[in-house]
């Protein structure tokens, strides 16, 4: 892999890990268009790794809060009922169940089956089109929600369908937070929170299984630097640009974005 492939997927994955236009989308069609080998799962791990630091640091003061909060030695349900954050910690480890059952029961068959251009054209026209109905409501909806808990397993199940490639987990994630009543940039803030235990989870699983794969050690580790450094770094700008943009304009940009990549996918791939 060249320097150029490594950077340009990185930044492309910082990009559209936190903008709601899929990652995993955008990883597999643009080696299509610039005639690039895919890329494999290897180097994608590594790039979901590197978004996991841009949010880490970006949300590091509120994540220790979460943290101090949720791991003090009091009563779970005084801790549920009296702490914002510690409610939030509950709702982070909650967040994570959907996701880790459907992943494990299926998460190798969509790897394998579904890693395709047409897969994800459909995907990224079906869910901009949903996004764009969810922002719509949001707009019409001026009596916004706070989380609990039937809301949080409503968003949860739908990041578990972000395992399929052109959804977006970020996207789905915020299209249920909208459809559930939250206003925007509680959706996209807790969209971008719900990431870290996932993708460091889900990373972990990948590195432990690479590192039996005496294959791992054949890659360029340079690519894998670089492309790791770039995720992390544009990942960081993406996250504050889109709290910014959501609350001047909306997620209509986005949706419309996805539904005309997808189309132009199916017309040239």
């Amino acid at each position: 892999m060249g320097i150029v492939q490594a950077i340009t997927l990185g930044v492309v994955q910082g990009l559209t890990e936190f903008l709601p236009v899929s990652s995993s989308g955008h990883l597999i069609f643009l080696p299509h268009i610039f005639g690039w080998t895919d890329q494999g799962i290897t180097f994608d791990v590594v790039l979901h790794l590197g978004t996991l630091v841009a949010v880490t640091i970006y949300f590091r003061r509120k994540l220790y809060s979460i943290l101090k909060e949720f791991f003090k030695l009091v009563n779970w349900k005084q801790k549920f009922k009296g702490s914002e954050n510690g409610k939030l910690g509950w709702f982070l480890l909650l967040s994570i169940i959907p996701a880790g059952i459907f992943g494990l029961l299926f998460g190798d068959s969509i790897e394998t089956h579904l890693r395709s251009t047409h897969i994800v054209a459909f995907s990224l026209i079906f869910w901009g089109i949903l996004l764009f109905v969810a922002d719509w409501f949001s707009e019409k909806n001026k009596q916004h929600s706070e989380l609990n808990v039937k809301r949080v397993i409503w968003i949860a199940c739908a990041q578990a369908l972000a395992l399929i490639p052109g959804t977006s987990r970020s996207g789905v994630t915020m299209t249920a937070g909208l459809f559930g009543k939250l206003s925007k940039k509680d959706a996209a803030e807790f969209s971008f929170l719900m990431s870290v235990p996932i993708i460091f989870l889900a990373g972990s699983v990948k590195v432990l299984e690479l590192l039996k794969n005496v294959h791992m050690f054949e890659m360029d580790m340079g690519a894998l630097f670089l492309g790791f450094l770039a995720s992390a770094v544009s990942g960081f700008f993406a996250i504050g640009f889109l709290l910014k943009m959501i609350q001047k304009w909306s997620f209509k940009p986005f949706a419309l974005y996805r539904v005309g990549i997808g189309i132009l996918i199916l017309f040239f791939l």
